[in-house]
């Protein structure tokens, strides 16, 4: 062996590799080689001094400031006993809040659908006036009809049909 002393073995236990490019952890100061030289590749007890995130607490996710050095779960367990915002015991603001007006419909929406004829409120299911059977387009109608007004679309397509057929028994 002509040099004897270039190279360092890899200080993991398991390992004791000698490496001739061997790194050393910047967080414990101990020599790895390529397979072991990351914070969890050796296990480093002190990789919370150099591994910076920042925590979210669990409870209130707010993020939480933790100082070089300090623990994160020490850290964060501090604010859930001091500054935690969350109460358990407290109701949560719902979300859907706008129930539907349609007789026997249990739906609610996050938004409220208004219907411009009737102004109840709707889910998305009943929110057009011929699907919640809205009685109040009939008075701009003539008294001689008995059924709800009909929307232009629906005209619409009536006419498109009956122009179908007429040109399919010619």
């Amino acid at each position: 062996m002509e040099f004897p002393d270039l190279g360092k073995h890899c200080s993991e236990k398991t390992c004791k590799q000698l490496d001739f490019l061997p790194l050393k952890c910047d967080a414990c100061k101990q020599d790895y080689c390529k397979d072991h030289f990351t914070y969890a590749g050796h296990k480093c007890p002190f990789a919370f001094k150099k591994n910076v995130q920042v925590p979210v607490c669990p409870l209130c996710n707010i993020p939480i400031p933790v100082k070089r050095g300090e623990i994160p779960d020490v850290v964060v367990g501090e604010h859930i006993d001091r500054d935690c915002k969350f109460h358990p015991g407290e109701k949560k603001e719902k979300v859907f809040t706008y129930r539907c007006s349609k007789e026997g419909c249990r739906k609610k929406e996050m938004l409220q659908l208004a219907c411009v004829q009737c102004h109840g409120n709707f889910c998305i299911q009943h929110r057009h006036p011929l699907d919640h059977s809205c009685r109040a387009g009939c008075s701009a109608t003539s008294a001689s009809e008995s059924k709800p007004s009909s929307s232009w679309l629906t005209q619409r397509l009536r006419s498109v049909c009956i122009s179908w057929v007429q040109f399919c028994d010619q």
